[in-house]
């Protein structure tokens, strides 16, 4: 597929500003860095460490509370500024479901989905007219990308949440773990296609995007896995063996092609998608745009995690 025309976006016109998750560490870093390469851009970093770029505000995923907090420091510091982009990028893979947060629910669909649902419906308000709105999915949550990790068997934000209450939770720890991982990242699609079809989001001509970066390894996204795995990630990151894998697989890419693409789509540096499409996926380091998996193609089931997990995080739903 041939790249996308370049198009004007928040970061060419000057004194943009963008809120991000995630840039911090693996190739969000080098989207923050490309994100604040003009110094003329804001961005505002939700962090637990120390940012390298940017505008850093204590940001702690497993915590609604602390979600909660950022988004009312974010608002103060803009002083009614509005937010041209907003990228929610962090996320976790665990080798369990046992985690839980501060909240009661499980961990790894609190931070890669819940928190962010909730930073995006506390922040929406502020959204400019024609803001960039980008949630990072994964390949993996497509059964057809073969990537090799459990695919989602639902989106039911409930039984996410409480895994526990899942009848068909897998038994095997580590399958589970993975599950959570992928359904959490169908739910990024998913809550993408919600809020492309809500009325308010053409009324304001936002744009609402779904990322898959592929595989990227060397990332720290495999920080709490097991040492094997951990080695085997962070191994397969390097130039060595990363660059003759990414020749034989278009699904593999590295940090810098990962992270460069990201800034990209917030940019605004690619025209807008073919109709219908919000699923821009990276592959051999091309951004493309295709169609995530089935699951994600529907506007039913994403209505209902919308409205779901609006529950859980005391917001109202909406028809």
């Amino acid at each position: 597929m041939t790249p996308p025309t370049p198009a004007t976006g928040p970061g060419d016109g000057g004194g943009a500003t963008i809120v991000m998750t995630g840039g911090t560490s693996g190739f969000g870093t080098i989207t923050a860095r490309r994100l604040t390469h003009s110094g003329d851009t804001r961005l505002i970093l939700g962090t637990r460490r120390a940012a390298p770029v940017g505008d850093p505000i204590p940001l702690d995923l497993t915590s609604l509370g602390s979600v909660r907090a950022f988004a009312a420091s974010t608002l103060e510091r803009l002083g009614g500024a509005q937010i041209d982009a907003l990228v929610l990028n962090a996320g976790v893979i665990l080798p369990d479901v046992t985690g839980r947060t501060a909240d009661g629910f499980e961990t790894t669909f609190a931070v890669n989905h819940l928190a962010h649902y909730l930073l995006l419906r506390l922040l929406s308000p502020a959204l400019a007219d024609h803001a960039t709105v980008v949630l990072t999915s994964s390949g993996t949550h497509d059964p057809a990308t073969g990537a090799g990790l459990a695919t989602p068997r639902h989106a039911d934000a409930e039984l996410l949440a409480h895994p526990d209450r899942d009848p068909d939770l897998a038994q095997r720890p580590r399958t589970a773990g993975q599950h959570a991982y992928t359904a959490s990242k169908l739910c990024a699609v998913l809550t993408a296609r919600a809020l492309s079809g809500h009325l308010d989001t053409g009324r304001r001509g936002l744009t609402v995007l779904a990322y898959d970066p592929g595989q990227v390894f060397g990332t720290g996204l495999a920080n709490h896995l097991s040492p094997p795995l951990r080695t085997a990630w962070s191994l397969l990151g390097t130039p060595m063996l990363g660059r003759p894998l990414r020749r034989l697989n278009p699904v593999l890419n590295s940090r810098t092609a990962a992270g460069e693409a990201l800034a990209d789509l917030v940019l605004g540096r690619f025209a807008t998608p073919p109709d219908g499409h919000s699923y821009a996926a990276l592959r051999q380091g091309r951004l493309t745009w295709t169609a995530p998996s089935p699951l994600a193609r529907s506007d039913e089931l994403a209505g209902a995690l919308w409205n779901d997990s609006a529950r859980l995080v005391g917001f109202p739903t909406r028809d």
